[in-house]
């Protein structure tokens, strides 16, 4: 006879076994250099490449920057440029973060433009696992850690 448990189980998926600190399952360090970058660094980063982007679209196109949406795409653009080049943006090199494969290297490009739009999609980025790997960087394969 079937019974709650059975369901529970199968709704919560295969067991994966409880980590103490993210990243732990991704084999990053709990703390310093190499670990998952922690929410609040992430929201101080995005924060001032928004006011850069911001104030650059304010600078360059003001009459098409009314409802924001040139502040996103200068947003998108230095996401897919930093990122694809040094692994970091100016937020990102401020909170000592950057962008990274799951094996420790450079996102590159293609990695960059698939998570730089979806960022700019915000629920990507705001619904994540429990290593801190929101879906944009999920789908991109890549993680944010920290550098100092």
């Amino acid at each position: 006879m079937i019974d709650r448990r059975d369901v529970g189980s199968w709704l919560e998926g295969p067991g994966t076994g409880r980590q103490r600190y993210p990243g732990q399952r991704l084999g990053r360090p709990e703390q310093g250099p190499g670990s998952v970058g922690r929410v609040g660094r992430r929201i101080l980063a995005l924060v001032v490449d928004w006011f850069l982007c911001w104030a650059l679209a304010e600078w360059l196109v003001p009459q098409w920057n009314e409802q924001g949406l040139m502040t996103l795409v200068f947003l998108l653009g230095l996401n897919v440029l930093l990122v694809g080049t040094t692994g970091h943006t100016l937020g990102h090199l401020l909170m000592g973060l950057q962008v990274q494969t799951l094996a420790g290297r450079p996102a590159g490009f293609a990695r960059a433009a698939v998570r730089s739009s979806l960022l700019c999609l915000v629920l990507p980025a705001v619904v994540f696992d429990p290593d801190q790997r929101g879906l944009h960087d999920r789908a991109a394969d890549t993680v944010l850690v920290r550098t100092r």
